[in-house]
């Protein structure tokens, strides 16, 4: 067995190995606490998944275990349900409330989401669990399962239910469900970019979390057997919170190590003498200083440590592995380009008070070409990129997806429909593997076939690749690729050679001239780059001050002396038969 498989089995063998030691090594009082512990776990990975992963900042984790707790409770001395569905129930009851609270994660942001969620779990503290639990004015305990009714047998049913969340999440990441959560957490304008509702995806990412805590809340229903609502206090949140952003609880060991500090440190503090209060005090200073560091706690650091160290020991591009040169150089001149319209924007303008962004703006994408899109800085390339792919609404105006009107339809529902977009900064996700974020791209139509064919296409590196491992440049050619992953109509490139080097970007220009031929779509294209649009575009248009000064093939619009007075800055009698490309040579 080679050493890369025998690693994972070694690990697990070890996992397994202290988990029965605990289980019957430990005295009654330890076995608590040790189950605890991985409660407290199962509870910072619910963190993980809405801030960990999707982003979002949730101070009320305790607030949806109580909930889960609660209905425990109340269902053990109404039903005879079994403890396992007891369980299950207790998750599902908090999954309602956690969309309610994921409401106003579409509005709010940061702090003001942090106080929300924050005055959410005081206000269930107060209307709930401040009455009471079922069973605890008369001293009703809730029955645990025969199987479990030991410490022993208890702390094991805690670690298979924290495994079993584990390795969903785990399957969760490596889908597209978590992979749309990181992407929202990353740029939630590339999230809709890629056809995905941002929407849906936070409210599946809190619905999610608060279930996960609802689980951990019904089993400390079995574990105290009789509650209280001091554990469950918007305090006890802002402590569950802090661990899980200072180890990183979005991946299982920080959750345990999370599970093991909020359980572990108060206990020492109390055999030292010291008070409670230094705890939630630590725990804060940690977190900040990973939220600082803008590193991902103390299990985000450890594991991108462990990729540094494997990245010494190979060559990322192995002669075996490198790809094939970008793109396939497409013969001049090409053929025809059919006069029929894929995309029409129909005197489109943008105004934002009296400031005019694009005016009565005229452009019509053929099938089967590559248009570019030029002008100076300001001259509204980006405007109209963003009024066709959805993210800015015209004051006026049409557009037309072949007949069908795309006026007032959302930026996730026009990728859906065939508009896809690059982004000027870049907004591929770090987190994820090339090939990953290739299939997340193509929401389902991108087979490995498909995804091949694109990485060598665009030169991109290996599929095993993570996107955090390259360098910009790489990046943008990969934000290239994903465009044409899901086979849309027509893809909006924002200049996307920015960052790539005189050599990349011709094999880039080579790739987005053979992107209709090769994979069926027509391109828009937005760049400074002049060679770019020269030797890959089939027709042009130029923008200036939001209006179009000019259109037709690259030759003639390159050639207009108002295209060159444009990026000039000059009146209209400064060098009025100089062409754009002397200015850019």
């Amino acid at each position: 067995m080679k050493r890369a498989e025998l690693t994972p089995v070694l690990g697990g063998g070890a996992l397994l190995l202290a988990v029965a030691g605990v289980a019957f090594g430990f005295s009654s009082y330890w076995l608590f606490l040790a189950t605890s512990a991985v409660l407290g776990a199962l509870i910072a990975l619910s963190v993980g998944v809405v801030h960990g992963r999707a982003g979002m900042v949730t101070l009320c984790p305790m607030a949806f275990a109580g909930i889960g707790a609660w209905t425990t409770g109340w269902l053990g001395m109404h039903t005879g349900l079994p403890f396992v569905v007891l369980v299950l129930v207790g998750g599902l009851a908090a999954v309602p409330v956690g969309v309610l609270i994921g409401l106003p994660a579409l509005r709010l942001r940061g702090v003001n989401l942090a106080v929300a969620t924050l005055a959410f779990g005081g206000a269930v503290a107060v209307m709930v669990f401040d009455k009471g639990f079922p069973g605890a004015a008369a001293r009703t305990p809730v029955a645990r399962p025969s199987f479990a009714s030991s410490e022993s047998g208890f702390f094991l049913l805690c670690v298979l239910v924290l495994v079993l969340v584990a390795v969903a999440l785990s399957a969760a990441s490596r889908r597209s469900t978590g992979a749309r959560w990181t992407a929202v957490r990353d740029s939630e304008r590339a999230t809709a970019a890629l056809g995905y509702s941002v929407t849906t995806t936070k409210l599946t990412a809190f619905a999610t979390s608060a279930f996960i805590a609802g689980l951990g809340g019904a089993l400390m229903a079995g574990q105290l057997g009789i509650l209280s609502g001091v554990g469950f206090q918007p305090m006890a949140s802002i402590v569950v919170f802090t661990a899980a952003v200072a180890f990183g609880s979005s991946y299982v060991e920080g959750a345990l190590l999370a599970g093991v500090a909020t359980t572990v440190v108060p206990e020492l503090l109390r055999q030292l003498g010291l008070p409670q209060d230094v705890a939630p005090g630590l725990f804060a200073l940690a977190a900040l200083q990973a939220l600082a560091a803008g590193s991902e706690g103390v299990a985000g650091q450890l594991r991108a440590a462990l990729r540094a160290r494997h990245r010494k020991r190979r060559t990322m591009y192995a002669a075996e592995t490198a790809p094939e040169p970008a793109g396939e150089p497409v013969p001049r001149p090409r053929p025809p380009i059919p006069e029929e319209p894929v995309l029409r924007a129909t005197g489109v303008s943008v105004r934002y008070g009296t400031v005019t962004a694009l005016d009565s703006v005229d452009l019509t994408i053929r099938a089967g070409s590559v248009h570019g899109l030029i002008g100076p800085n300001g001259a509204g390339k980006s405007t109209l990129i963003d009024v066709l792919s959805g993210f800015v609404a015209p004051t006026s105006g049409r557009l037309l997806l072949r007949e069908t009107p795309m006026d007032g339809v959302p930026p996730h529902l026009r990728a859906r429909q065939g508009i896809r977009r690059s982004f000027q900064q870049g907004r591929v996700n770090p987190q994820l593997t090339i090939g990953q974020y290739l299939t997340l791209s193509g929401r389902g139509l991108a087979d490995r076939s498909l995804v091949e064919r694109l990485i060598r296409a665009f030169g991109c590196p290996p599929a095993g690749t993570r996107v955090a491992d390259v360098d910009v440049g790489t990046r943008r050619l990969v934000e290239v690729a994903a465009t044409l992953a899901a086979q849309p109509t027509v893809v909006l490139l924002d200049e996307p050679a920015a960052g790539l080097s005189a050599e990349e970007s011709a094999g880039l220009g080579r790739a987005i001239a053979g992107i209709p031929e090769h994979f069926g779509c027509s391109v828009l294209l937005v760049e400074h780059d002049i060679e770019l649009v020269a030797s890959c575009c089939d027709e042009a248009t130029a923008l200036d001050f939001g209006r179009v000064i000019a259109n037709g093939t690259p030759a003639d619009v390159l050639g207009d002396p108002a295209v060159a007075r444009a990026y000039l800055g000059a009146d209209g009698g400064s060098e009025p038969r100089r062409t754009i490309m002397e200015v850019h040579s």
